[in-house]
């Protein structure tokens, strides 16, 4: 092959928990935990871990967090495994950034800049691009205390820009503060035409499943599980879909649409938490939500806890509709560290597995099934005889059960989930009849 390499090298990164010993008996384990969490956020990014380490903090240094033989330590191994970005997992102040950037000589990121850059990677909806970029801004704002030499140069000037003697630190926190906002007065915009999620909703051929849940609680392992278990994984009806959507055939032969969304996080900042939740835009769409949980984790109730809060926050701000939990399942993951799905108690609406042997999946599939079939609903339709597409389309999304054929017409009693009734009367109007 010849030429040059053209591709990004990747970037490599140490992950840097300051932890604070407390009172607790499992204190080591909490912070193994934390830190291993810390790792798995940086590597959703694309970053590879060539470093992990936690700090004990025996006080909390204005100028850099950590000690000063802790810094020391932390740029020799820098050096050593030629760091790109040290990620620290706590709220770095800008003066305690700034500092470790130049005693370590790579670029510093904190706990909040993680986040973001991962809900950055998720935003897909226009609420969730803008959330995410005003959180952005915001902390930028923060930052911007005297980050480089050029900003203590006064500009001279007409006015055009401020006016003479306007450092460029004032001009940047100025265009920051307007294009700030500019976003809210979107934002506001955009609520007050939420609505228009429907609509695309509507364009989705088939029943959207969300899969929600603490970050490494095992999602993406069970959506590729999911999706490689089914016959018709690579369908071309799901040729566009977005990486995180995949096409899935169940065993009763009704096809279903799956959405991976952003793993919850704990300890969010609050000026992220409606950033956090408008990434969470597939949740409010779907027509069932797969709520994972990592029941080997020693802390799986507060995630438990956490997630609800997530979602009860999301009906507060109108996000999602009050009736959620009816149409939810529980996945109690990673049933293989504690004993294997036998071992689980068997509770409504929940189903023991493990994503990692795929013991449990045909039980997850049979509930998910039996699930959607509570959800459907009659429906009557009088389509003409030669609307051979309305009829195709109801026997494809729908489960016929009976059918009147006259001369002048084709009368269908079909059994529909409410958001495919919607779909067909957007594709078909003037088709349903009046109940």
């Amino acid at each position: 092959m010849s030429g040059h390499d053209t591709r990004k090298p990747a970037t490599r990164a140490a992950v840097i928990l300051p932890w604070e010993r407390s009172a607790v008996a499992d204190d080591v384990r909490a912070a193994d935990a934390r830190l291993e969490e810390a790792v798995g956020l940086a590597a959703s990014i694309g970053l590879i871990i060539v470093r992990q380490a936690a700090f004990l903090l025996r006080a909390r240094r204005p100028a850099t967090l950590l000690g000063t033989g802790q810094v020391e330590q932390l740029a020799d191994a820098v050096k050593q495994d030629q760091v790109d970005v040290v990620v620290v997992d706590a709220r770095l102040s800008p003066r305690q950034q700034r500092n470790l950037e130049k005693f370590l000589g790579c670029k510093v990121v904190d706990r909040t800049g993680l986040i973001l850059d991962i809900f950055g990677a998720r935003a897909a909806t226009r609420e969730g691009v803008l959330q995410v970029e005003l959180a952005h801004l915001e902390y930028q704002r923060s930052r911007l205390v005297r980050l480089w030499t050029h900003l203590e140069r006064q500009r001279g000037g007409f006015g055009f820009l401020g006016g003479p003697g306007e450092t460029q630190m004032e001009a940047d926190r100025r265009m920051l503060a307007e294009r700030i906002g500019k976003i809210r007065k979107e934002l506001e915009q955009v609520r007050r035409t939420r609505g228009l999620h429907r609509d695309a909703r509507k364009r989705v051929p088939f029943p959207v499943v969300a899969l929600v849940g603490y970050t490494n609680a095992g999602k993406s392992t069970l959506f590729n599980a999911l999706t490689g278990a089914a016959v018709h994984a690579q369908d071309q009806l799901f040729a566009t879909l977005d990486p995180t959507m995949r096409g899935v055939t169940l065993p009763s032969g009704r096809k279903i649409i799956l959405s991976d969304t952003v793993g919850f996080i704990s300890e969010l900042p609050t000026e992220l938490i409606a950033a956090f939740r408008a990434t969470l835009e597939e949740v409010s769409q779907a027509d069932v939500i797969l709520h994972v949980r990592d029941i080997a984790h020693p802390d799986t109730a507060a995630q438990h806890s956490d997630v609800l809060n997530v979602l009860d926050g999301m009906v507060r701000d109108e996000m999602l509709d009050s009736h959620w939990p009816e149409r939810t399942i529980e996945v109690l993951n990673k049933a293989d560290l504690v004993g294997g799905v036998a071992a689980v108690p068997r509770r409504e609406n929940a189903v023991a597995i493990s994503a990692i042997t795929n013991d449990g999946i045909p039980d997850l599939f049979e509930i998910l099934d039996q699930h959607m079939t509570r959800s459907m609903r009659h429906a009557h339709a009088q389509i003409a005889p030669e609307d051979g597409a309305a009829l195709a389309w109801l026997y494809q999304h729908g489960e016929v059960v009976e059918r009147l054929d006259r001369e002048d017409a084709i009368i269908v009693d079909v059994r529909l989930f409410p958001a495919d009734e919607e779909r067909f009367a957007e594709a078909f109007p003037n088709r349903l009849l009046k109940k």
